[in-house]
């Protein structure tokens, strides 16, 4: 369960499909979905 800020709902929710990720600096993130609107969310840090 990997919650973040969806910008679309302006609210935070629990990610939909998380996967973890490196980004190009080599630090760890996680991407997926919002729930409710479908959105692309995305939360640096694990």
């Amino acid at each position: 369960m990997v919650e973040a800020y969806c910008v679309k709902c302006r609210a935070k929710t629990e990610m939909k499909n998380p996967e973890k990720i490196t980004m190009k600096n080599g630090k760890p993130a996680t991407k997926g979905t919002c729930p409710k609107c479908g959105t692309k969310m995305f939360r640096i840090g694990g």
